[in-house]
């Protein structure tokens, strides 16, 4: 028998990308800015609810909220709230998408100290605007953000070796934040989103490698574990925090330890269905898969693989709770500045138009279709 609670308003989501880390030349990315979708929310949350997509994923930029230690200035978002206010958007807001305020080190005791701070000072903002429960994800992907920011130097501050001491950072800030968050309302929902994955030995005759791959595997449990108390219990972590599983997946979250990705149709290629059961298995937490997509033409394509996967899963027992497109706005890249076509909406014009992308567009409403079978009607939807 299918779990579904219905934890949001729509099955599907829409996710606006939005990382504010600095690159190695310094420049501060910003997407929600590069996109426009800080000055068109109101009509892309519309937008989105055209199509069926009535909860979303968005971000708050730390770095323009507290610009100056203990000041908090709140109106790079607050026209966002209140265009989901008056669109009846249901959002989930991330609190720390790798961007942070240049005055303070991520390393630093402080960090944890501040990120509580600011998730208390959103909380009340929140509580000042609506009275909807609050949904939030306190930092965005841990496990990789440790691993790209802490241990192999590829996201600022681009530490070496410092991984798994990042990481324990990442998760004493996430739990003081969420105690920060219920401090104001004890009613809201946390999301902890990571990306999931699958590794296997180049050699599978070679031992020593199976053992490597399989370690690199279960690393993606550890943060997770962290929180919910399992792994490194001092942190105080307990299950409490893991309140709502997000799983980010996409076309290269398989590989061998070569480096090599691998892909879809290959023997050894796991079907996404069987890493969803997994992860519901050990946690049995309500999830969701928090980002999924890919760019050009395979847009459609992935996004119809997901979705059957998930429905094998859902057959199966496991409690899905959404699907969320991710990004759903074209954006500038990280590393190049060029237009990434992976969205279903491309860059506004000068009135806020943004042209959608019909095969994938079509695609969504096929899947909206299929799962109303799977899941029941969605709340607000016909």
């Amino acid at each position: 028998m299918l779990r579904y609670q219905g934890l949001f308003e729509s099955y599907f989501l829409g996710g606006f990308e939005c990382s504010t880390h600095r690159l190695r030349s310094g420049k501060r990315l910003d997407e929600i800015t590069a996109t426009e979708h800080d000055r068109f929310a109101h009509e892309d949350y519309l937008r989105l609810q055209r199509q069926g997509m009535k909860t979303v994923r968005d971000c708050i930029r730390w770095h323009l909220i507290e610009a100056r230690p203990g000041t908090y200035d709140f109106s790079s978002v607050l026209e966002m709230v209140r265009a989901a206010r008056e669109t009846g958007s249901q959002v989930i807001w991330d609190l720390c998408h790798y961007g942070w305020p240049d005055w303070l080190d991520i390393f630093d005791p402080r960090f944890v100290t501040h990120f509580a701070r600011l998730a208390r000072e959103f909380a009340r903002l929140l509580k000042g605007e609506t009275d909807e429960i609050p949904f939030i994800a306190p930092i965005n992907e841990i496990s990789f953000f440790s691993y790209a920011a802490g241990q192999t130097g590829y996201l600022y501050p681009f530490a070496l070796g410092r991984g798994d001491e990042l990481k324990e950072q990442l998760v004493r800030a996430s739990i003081e934040a969420v105690e920060a968050l219920w401090g104001v309302d004890s009613r809201t929902r946390i999301a902890q989103i990571d990306p999931v994955m699958y590794v296997l030995p180049a050699d599978p005759a070679n031992a020593e490698q199976a053992v490597n791959a399989e370690a690199y595997r279960l690393s993606q449990f550890e943060a997770w574990d962290m929180l919910g108390g399992r792994l490194k219990p001092h942190l105080g972590g307990a299950e409490k925090y893991l309140d709502i599983i997000g799983i980010n997946y996409y076309v290269h979250n398989q590989w061998v330890l070569s480096g090599q990705f691998i892909p879809q149709g290959d023997l050894r290629y796991r079907p996404f269905r069987e890493i969803v059961k997994e992860i519901y298995q050990r946690y049995r937490r309500p999830l969701f898969v928090a980002e999924t997509g890919i760019e050009d033409e395979a847009r459609p394509a992935w996004f119809r693989y997901v979705c059957d996967e998930v429905g094998a899963a859902l057959r199966e027992g496991a409690q899905v709770e959404g699907i969320c497109l991710y990004p759903i706005l074209n954006h500038p890249g990280w590393d190049d500045d060029r237009h990434c076509y992976n969205g279903l909406w491309d860059y506004a014009d000068k009135g806020g138009e943004r042209e959608i992308y019909e095969p994938l567009a079509d695609e969504l409403q096929r899947q909206r279709k299929n799962f109303r079978g799977l899941v029941g009607r969605e709340r607000g939807n016909e």
